[in-house]
């Protein structure tokens, strides 16, 4: 299994969607995140977190908040967003780090 670190440090965009079971709105944006991924396939990693399993990688990043979507390229953080994101914007925020 891979670590978080090895995980984002790659050269395309990977979106990091921290959530959580009981999060109604993290329900909404599981299936645009699909979306976004079907649309872009290769260009970017799709990675979801639930902050209960994963409170270190959490409290790292300081989400105070879910659904927080961090999108990293060659493991830097480039745009972090609280809250629902339209696909269409998802993906024209990607492609602009891609």
């Amino acid at each position: 299994m891979s670590s978080f670190s090895e995980i984002i440090n790659k050269d395309q965009p990977v979106l990091v969607d921290f959530f959580a079971t009981w999060c109604g709105p993290c329900q909404t944006l599981s299936p645009i995140l699909k979306q976004v991924k079907d649309e872009l396939g290769e260009g970017v990693s799709v990675i979801k977190i639930d902050i209960d399993k994963n409170q270190a990688v959490a409290v790292q990043f300081q989400v105070r908040s879910v659904p927080t979507m961090l999108l990293f390229k060659n493991g830097k953080q480039v745009w972090r967003q609280s809250g629902l994101v339209s696909k269409n914007d998802l993906i024209s925020i990607i492609r602009n780090y891609s």
